[in-house]
């Protein structure tokens, strides 16, 4: 592909850059490809791009921000989202905002049911209503105490009241996935001890994400005691019990846990589902088993102690387990032992590893015999001996002999040549004798060799690896090889 997008000597830089901007493949790799067939990359068109594209990037990330149009001052917003998902509402404050190109706006209203990003909730998303026109609500956030709606158009007529209504299935799976964190809280508690704290989370309506204090990864068993006790909890069907507004201290004596990174007034709101208690101000289910099932997806560190578990709940984690038994019973086709497919699986690995160890010691075997072959075709070309031969030795074995002959054997190139596919191949060995004497580089001679193939390679020094496209000229990289050490 280098050379389809090379000018005279160099590769183009807008195209080392599209390869760097769009596939993430590093300039310095592109440059080294280069190198190996002799080329050069246009650096000085590929930094005008990179600035190009920091341009663009800028620009997009600015965000113009109009000034705000307060329709009611003084006036604050009252949120009803922990007992309503639709109310009849006015706008105190609005504004147009340009981000990423786009035109958004901005509104506050005296009531809201919508739930602002907090504590590591998502805000709600819905739309507003006005005279039967939707205008859809995007994301809901907090800014400056104001609950601010996130729309991406606007009515004519802002001063006439709207009927704002959540997404309640988006609202009722996020609830599902908050009250489970809460759950799985208690849970990972209980199973791996009291010192384990909230450091993060996520809670959105696809699954939730709980980052938390823990000396080393979980085990499978302490998994799937976290997962028994959240469903065990979700089958008893514990309602939720709040209370609003009652004094920090109050809610700290009926050992309520704090969440990580969430700011409390001197009144809080408690959420309890049976010894689960946390101050929380998120949304939650009226009772446990509205969320059906739970199931942990994954457990990873993500810092110096600090573990990450991310799970699903109810219809997601009843597709996460169907995907689990669908997937055991095709192995159990393919096993083709369904009475015992545990049993069968054994026998299977028992059978591969035999065959790897027979594999293992045939290709030694043939490594050994094809030594000695290449060893006995020996020529000499001045005070150096130089072996020229096709082979069917894969990678793995030619690399095996390069190691066994680079100190073994003095004075020695071995040229391989071999054809797979319609494609040629040459591996180029020199002894650690002759690299010694500063004569003989194999990474050098393999890219001039390899135009005789019509193709590139490189190396090291002692072991070099070419591929060209025309095998029919394997014999004449052979010729040039003793060519080269006649010079």
């Amino acid at each position: 592909f280098i050379r389809d997008h090379k000018t005279k000597d160099a590769i183009d830089g807008k195209f080392a850059f599209e390869l760097y901007d769009t596939y993430g493949f590093p300039v310095d790799l592109t440059q080294l490809l280069a190198r190996e067939q002799n080329l050069d990359v246009n650096m000085e068109q590929f930094q005008e791009e990179l600035i190009k594209q920091r341009e663009r990037s800028r620009k997009d990330a600015e965000t113009d921000t109009s000034d705000w149009i307060i329709l009611n001052p003084g006036s604050e917003t009252t949120f009803t989202g922990w007992d309503e998902t639709i109310a009849k509402v006015s706008l105190l404050r609005y504004r147009k905002v340009k981000a990423k190109g786009k035109d958004y706006y901005h509104a506050v209203t005296n009531f809201t049911p919508f739930y602002p990003e907090s504590g590591g909730q998502i805000g709600d998303t819905g739309f507003f209503e006005q005279d039967g026109k939707k205008f859809a609500v995007v994301d809901t956030r907090k800014e400056n105490n104001l609950i601010v709606h996130i729309l991406s158009s606007f009515p004519e007529n802002p001063k006439q009241n709207f009927v704002a209504q959540v997404d309640t299935e988006k609202r009722e799976l996020t609830a599902n996935n908050h009250s489970a964190t809460h759950l799985m809280h208690e849970g990972l508690r209980r199973i791996l001890g009291s010192h384990v704290e909230q450091k993060g989370s996520y809670v959105g309506p696809d699954y939730l994400r709980f980052d938390f204090s823990h000396f080393g990864k979980m085990s499978r068993d302490e998994i799937k005691q976290v997962e028994l006790f959240v469903n065990q909890k979700i089958r008893m069907n514990l309602p939720v019990k709040e209370h609003r507004k009652i004094p920090r201290n109050d809610a700290e004596k009926m050992g309520a846990l704090m969440f990580f990174g969430e700011k409390y007034g001197d009144e809080v709101r408690v959420i309890r589902f049976g010894d689960s208690v946390e101050l929380c101000g998120g949304t939650h289910v009226a009772a446990t088993g509205q969320i059906g099932s739970f199931r942990i997806v994954s457990e990873s560190a993500i810092a110096a102690g600090i573990r990450r578990i991310e799970a699903v709940t109810g219809k997601k984690a009843d597709e996460y387990i169907e995907s689990k038994l669908s997937l055991l019973d095709r192995m159990i086709e393919l096993i083709k032992n369904p009475a015992d497919p545990l049993k069968g699986l054994e026998n299977l690995l028992d059978q591969n590893n035999q065959l790897q160890k027979q594999i293992a010691e045939k290709n030694a075997q043939l490594s050994g015999i094809e030594k000695e072959k290449l060893l006995a075709a020996a020529e000499s070309v001045g005070d150096i001996n130089l072996i020229c031969q096709k082979t069917q030795l894969d990678a793995n074995a030619i690399k095996n002999l390069a190691f066994g002959v680079k100190e073994s054997q003095k004075r020695l190139v071995i040229l391989l040549g071999s054809e797979k596919d319609g494609k040629a191949n040459l591996s180029l060995i020199i002894t650690n004798n002759l690299v010694a004497e500063g004569r003989l580089d194999a990474g050098k001679m393999i890219r001039v060799l390899s135009k005789e193939i019509q193709g590139g390679g490189g190396g090291q020094a002692w072991f070099a690896t070419a591929g060209g496209k025309n095998p029919g000229g394997i014999a004449a990289a052979f010729d040039k090889a003793r060519e080269l050490l006649k010079a």
